[in-house]
């Protein structure tokens, strides 16, 4: 048993991608995570703008200095759910039937449903990189402050924004701390003959407690300390607090914001022209054509 966080930490670099205003890099989040899920038409379309959207992210990281093992390291969660999808998309496709192989019980393996799951993994990925991104090259605190500044329209209807801001970026930043904390406790039961890996699925219930009492001591335990050092330093969250560092646009976030607009408006209109677009499907209809002959 591994546990892999989807949520990079932040790295403490100097580029350009972690001195554009947090504000803007979680409104390009939220803007390329939409465009993301996004219909494009045929699967020629879809995998067109995947790859070039792919490219871009693929830049972003560069240019963050993100790290690429703990990208590579958070998608090993998902092989579970690849194998279930491809299972489950192969003998129940929900667009066109093109079968690959015919059981003798009925069942039928199609092209399009390996291609549908390979489309829903890739849009699990270019999303699981872009939070990477964010949070590896954007503080905590900035990312509470991005967030209270986008919720402060609900302050008019007495809405607690600097409360809720704060809970989700004390939950983003302990997320990895408690995976570390989960892999300590899984190595010392492990040490102590508590195997998680083998025996039926009781045994490994069983297992498991081992695992999770001591994890929520834990997490109490960190909730406690945390607590009395906020009051400690005075945290009132009912009052107006003073801030060390104040947001502020820059020239290279207008830059930054035209280039994400660009891309993502470039994105949509194809989307809305894709309905027009022959693809993938001439593709299908050659390949089962040269199978039938």
């Amino acid at each position: 048993m591994a546990t892999t966080s989807i949520l990079g930490k932040y790295s403490p670099y100097n580029t350009i991608l972690h001195r554009i205003d947090p504000r803007l890099k979680l409104f390009s989040l939220i803007l390329l995570m939409v465009v993301v899920f996004l219909p494009f038409g045929n699967y020629t379309n879809r995998f067109m703008v995947l790859g070039v959207l792919a490219l871009f992210i693929f830049i972003l990281m560069l240019v963050g200095r993100v790290s690429f093992a703990s990208f590579f390291k958070s998608l090993k969660a998902m092989w579970l759910m690849f194998i279930f999808l491809l299972i489950f998309m192969f003998f129940i496709p929900s667009e066109g039937k093109y079968p690959i192989h015919s059981f003798s019980n009925g069942y039928t393996l199609y092209y399009d449903g390996l291609l549908q799951v390979a489309h829903i993994m890739l849009r699990l990925i270019l999303m699981i990189a872009l939070t990477i991104v964010l949070t590896s090259t954007t503080t905590p605190m900035e990312i509470t402050y991005s967030l209270e500044w986008f919720l402060a329209p609900l302050k008019l209807v007495r809405f607690p924004t600097q409360i809720v801001s704060l809970t989700i970026s004390l939950a983003l930043r302990f997320i990895p701390t408690l995976l570390n904390e989960t892999n300590r406790i899984m190595n010392a039961q492990k040490s102590r003959g508590v195997d998680y890996n083998r025996g039926f699925l009781t045994s490994k219930i069983k297992s498991i407690t081992t695992l999770i009492i001591p994890l929520l001591v834990s997490c109490f335990s960190r909730s406690d300390e945390l607590a009395v050092a906020m009051e400690a330093r005075g945290y009132n969250p009912y009052v107006k607090r003073s801030r060390y560092k104040t947001l502020k646009f820059r020239l290279r976030d207008l830059f930054s914001i035209i280039i994400v607009i660009i891309i993502a408006g470039g994105v949509i209109a194809f989307s809305v022209c894709s309905s027009n677009i022959e693809g993938f499907s001439d593709l299908i209809n050659l390949l089962w054509g040269i199978k039938t002959i």
